[in-house]
């Protein structure tokens, strides 16, 4: 679990710029480094990791995104109810 708390406007912010990728890409799913490196301006989160992570668990927590753990341990993200088709191979 994350360690540090960030202000609610941050992880609102990340998680309108996730669902917006998303809407473009209703059936897209990726790991949190492969959401951190291609879904999100590398530049903007690049050393936000933690953030970026409070933020998907979220929106876990709240039914907007589902989480399936991979045979290698990491995890996947999608839109609840959606197909999950990873966008990179990281």
């Amino acid at each position: 679990m994350c360690e540090k708390q960030y202000d609610g406007e941050t992880r609102v912010e990340i998680e309108k710029t996730v669902v917006a990728y998303l809407g473009n890409h209703p059936l897209a799913a990726d790991t949190l480094d492969g959401i951190v490196t291609w879904w999100l301006p590398q530049q903007r989160y690049e050393t936000a990791r933690t953030r970026v992570e409070q933020a998907l668990v979220h929106l876990v927590e709240i039914g907007v995104l589902r989480r399936d753990r991979l045979p290698d341990g990491a995890e996947l993200y999608a839109l609840k109810g959606g197909v999950a088709r990873p966008t990179s191979t990281n």
